[in-house]
């Protein structure tokens, strides 16, 4: 018998022994925790020291452990002991979490304009995260955020975020364009519960004061110059999640709801709704290809306002249309591309993208048909790089090449930290 074989027919027989009877797991050991704490690992994952093997039940775990910040990838290793026993050792491979980041990118008046920050994904060795940024685009704008979505229990957390955010926003009415000092100062707290390893909730509120200044440009009957008004908003968050992971590639689906009540102390402004979801699905092509889609649907209360909720914007959904060149009530988008790595080293990855981002938008206070109007239909086919680090928690740094084909179509690079979806 030739010698290469042993280990594979060692792993049949034992697959083979453990189907036919229950094994109990007597030691549970963690391996390749550095910073993040054993303790949480423990507490985080469903097998526990008397409990009979199951490979489901540790498949599962696994792929909760990859979806954390800290950890890159995780896998384990069964060792079989007497008497019907086994030793199963976790094997974690972690992320270098502190990360600064650096986005440079044009405003809307072709303006230098930039945003640096810091983020710290596994505080406490907890997978707390906590981050603050700096903006300036036209204007000084700044934040910080604390996520701890496992600080009561391992399915219940809570996120508290300030922004004080101030730019220079387009206003779109009658053909016409103003641009409009916003900014938007406030404080949201939510609270994070996970019910299983695929479906999780954020539920919460927040309180903001929106301003608007009128700057220069075109002006019309009833939008005001200057608006100061006191918000609140409620909002809800579910997550289905399937994908699985394999350091940067993904295979899977996953469903993101966003739903949103706001209110206003002025009694002039109507409430609205909010509601929008992203469907994405990913598939594995061969051992080094990956193919990407999201399907993001929207609609809001159709109010006939110049300030509507949807925006058509480079960094959100169409890439090389421009900084928020329209704004609607509703929208369809479909971004697909296709991944394919080029180099793929112990820590360094090359991948290059071939994509077409296509959307379409409702106008304030128009009809569903506005959806299927040539004008407002957007089609950019374009592609791009990614140049990324595998240690390091979202270290994915992108450039993309995105050429309008529809009816006054533009076109433009745009940068990012991060896949685009």
């Amino acid at each position: 018998m030739n010698i290469k074989t042993l280990p594979f027919l060692f792993v049949i027989l034992v697959t083979f022994i453990m189907k036919g009877q229950d094994v109990t797991v007597v030691e549970l050991q963690f391996s390749g925790t550095k910073r993040t704490k054993v303790s949480f690992v423990e507490n985080l994952v469903d097998l526990e020291k008397g409990m009979v093997l199951d490979s489901v039940l540790m498949n599962r775990d696994m792929l909760r452990l990859k979806r954390l910040p800290s950890i890159s990838h995780a896998y384990y290793k069964v060792s079989v002991l007497q008497n019907e026993t086994c030793k199963v050792e976790y094997i974690i491979e972690e992320n270098f979490t502190l990360i600064p980041f650096a986005n440079l990118f044009s405003s809307s008046n072709d303006n230098f304009a930039f945003r640096v920050g810091l983020q710290e994904f596994n505080s406490f060795g907890r997978n707390i995260t906590l981050g603050v940024f700096y903006q300036y685009d036209n204007y000084s704008s700044f934040g910080v955020s604390v996520r701890a979505p496992y600080l009561f229990s391992n399915k219940l957390g809570l996120a508290i975020n300030y922004n004080d955010f101030t730019t220079l926003e387009p206003v779109f009415f009658q053909d016409d364009t103003a641009d409009y000092k916003y900014s938007n100062t406030g404080f949201e707290l939510l609270g994070l519960y996970e019910f299983n390893g695929k479906n999780r909730m954020e539920l919460g509120f927040s309180f903001f004061t929106e301003d608007y200044a009128y700057v220069e440009g075109a002006t019309g009957a009833g939008v005001p110059l200057n608006l100061n008004v006191d918000k609140h908003l409620f909002k809800l968050i579910y997550d289905y999640n399937s994908l699985d992971y394999f350091y940067h590639y993904l295979e899977g689906f996953r469903s993101q709801l966003n739903f949103q009540y706001v209110g206003s102390t002025d009694t002039s402004l109507p409430e609205f709704l909010i509601g929008f979801n992203d469907f994405t699905y990913f598939k594995r092509v061969g051992d080094r290809g990956n193919w990407a889609n999201r399907l993001r649907l929207g609609l809001a209360s159709n109010v006939d306002s110049p300030f509507a909720p949807f925006t058509v914007d480079n960094n959100l959904n169409i890439r090389g249309v421009g900084n928020t060149i329209d704004r609607g009530t509703g929208m369809i988008v479909l971004n697909t591309e296709y991944r394919q790595t080029f180099i793929d080293k112990n820590k360094f990855v090359l991948q290059g993208n071939i994509f077409v981002d296509g959307g379409t938008w409702r106008n304030p206070a128009g009809g569903f048909d506005d959806l299927w109007k040539s004008e407002n239909i957007r089609i950019y086919p374009g592609v791009g790089l990614r140049f990324m680090h595998k240690r390091i928690f979202n270290a994915i740094f992108r450039i993309d090449y995105g050429y309008g084909i529809t009816k006054d179509g533009d076109n433009g690079i745009v940068f990012g930290i991060g896949q685009y979806f």
